[in-house]
């Protein structure tokens, strides 16, 4: 049927109509991992590390994967349960002969929630039958488009080579994005405040480890000669949290003057 509204509806693009195809998907996501206002760097593998991102990650993934999945059929009467499709023991039971249904889904929620896109090889068997699903690390993988905009996916393995996967052999699930493509991660548009939790629990680490004092000066009448020396003595004596309490015993007149935190002033 021919479109009665031309000046009000178009459709979209074709990738290839661009000046440059890559732009589609290389210019996706927009906001990159990296150093955050606290000058932490925020990745994946540190967010993780934060008690709130991970507690949050597997909440999520565990429910969701806890929920059943089954494969329906659609009949005259209604939709029912189609235990004999050859999808309906991989996604309800085993996608792998490595993992469960459950640990398979908890994987890929795991991916979607920290780089925002999951991925997974799709086997096949000679007839194009679907005999397997494999999880596939997203920061290993590269999307993007050849010179006719069709979408190519590139796997780094293990090793270091490069495996060329048709976009048929890859179930890609994008979370939140803008071009319906690409997904962005949720660790690198909030690594502002995520960064900040990563500072904050250094320094109330690094404090505590110190006796919960802040750092002092050890004065001497004369020179020292080997300041390190002397430094690494009074720490290994009076620094870190088992420590505190402890008497010190000073020679050669030495004198120790503590600097006052913001919250003893």
């Amino acid at each position: 049927m021919k479109n009665p509204f031309p000046g009000l509806f178009r459709a979209r693009d074709k990738p290839a109509r661009r000046a440059s195809p890559r732009d589609a998907v290389s210019a996706a996501p927009g906001f990159y991992y990296g150093a955050s206002l606290s000058g932490k760097s925020v990745t994946p593998t540190s967010a993780i590390q934060v008690s709130a991102v991970y507690a949050c990650v597997r909440v999520i993934a565990e429910t969701v994967a806890s929920l059943p999945l089954h494969v329906y059929e659609a009949t005259d009467t209604g939709s029912r349960k189609a235990g004999e499709h050859p999808l309906y023991r991989l996604l309800h039971d085993e996608p792998n002969a490595e993992m469960t249904s459950f640990v398979w889904r908890e994987t890929m929620l795991s991916h979607l929630l920290l780089y925002g896109n999951s991925y997974c090889q799709i086997i096949r068997s000679g007839r194009s039958g679907i005999i397997g699903l494999y999880p596939l690390l997203p920061d290993r993988m590269a999307v993007d488009r050849d010179s006719k905009g069709k979408l190519t996916y590139t796997y780094t393995t293990s090793d270091g080579k490069l495996a060329y996967l048709a976009p048929e052999d890859v179930l890609h699930i994008p979370g939140l994005g803008f071009d319906g493509v690409m997904g962005y991660s949720p660790i690198a548009l909030e690594k502002a405040a995520i960064g900040l939790g990563i500072a904050a629990e250094e320094y109330g680490s690094r404090f505590f480890a110190n006796g919960a004092r802040p750092s002092g000066i050890l004065t001497h009448p004369n020179t020292v000669k080997d300041p390190a020396a002397l430094r690494a003595s009074w720490n290994e004596a009076y620094g870190g949290s088992g420590n505190t309490g402890r008497v010190a015993v000073l020679e050669e007149g030495v004198r120790p003057d503590r600097v006052l935190s913001k919250v003893e002033i």
